[in-house]
């Protein structure tokens, strides 16, 4: 009887990382500072952080103001990679308006997700239309 072969593709084997979802009510009676602290503790974790919602603008840049300062201080930090991903913006009236009082209420755009990662583990988020990639180093 002949034996059949089965082709295993080798997979590249990724060591020391971990996902971790945050969702939005963990960090909206948190002050920036607070923040900050929260998701760059999460990502020194080696975690890829997937954060409910998204930060606003200026936390977003202390966040990466804050990781370009660490990188010669920190052991093996290189940076971190981000992205935001939200909705398109083909939205109607109605929707926008529904939106903007849904936002006002939760205290951030709950229509959005904004995934951090430590730079020695991603390589790239490459975002698309209906798709996400995350390219990770081996």
């Amino acid at each position: 009887m002949a034996k059949k072969r089965v082709s295993k593709r080798k997979l590249g084997k990724i060591r020391g990382f971990a996902i971790q979802f945050l969702p939005y009510a963990e960090i909206r009676n948190l002050d920036s500072n607070q923040r900050i602290k929260k998701i760059l503790n999460i990502v020194l974790g080696n975690y890829i952080l997937i954060l409910q919602g998204r930060l606003l603008p200026d936390e977003e840049s202390r966040l990466i103001g804050d990781t370009m300062a660490m990188i010669d201080h920190v052991k093996g930090f290189k940076g971190i990679e981000l992205a935001v991903i939200s909705n398109n913006g083909k939205e109607s009236l109605f929707g926008k308006i529904r939106s903007n009082i849904i936002n006002t209420l939760s205290g951030g755009d709950l229509g959005a997700i904004t995934i951090i990662g430590p730079a020695t583990v991603i390589k790239e988020i490459k975002r698309n239309p209906r798709k996400i990639e995350l390219l990770l180093n081996k």
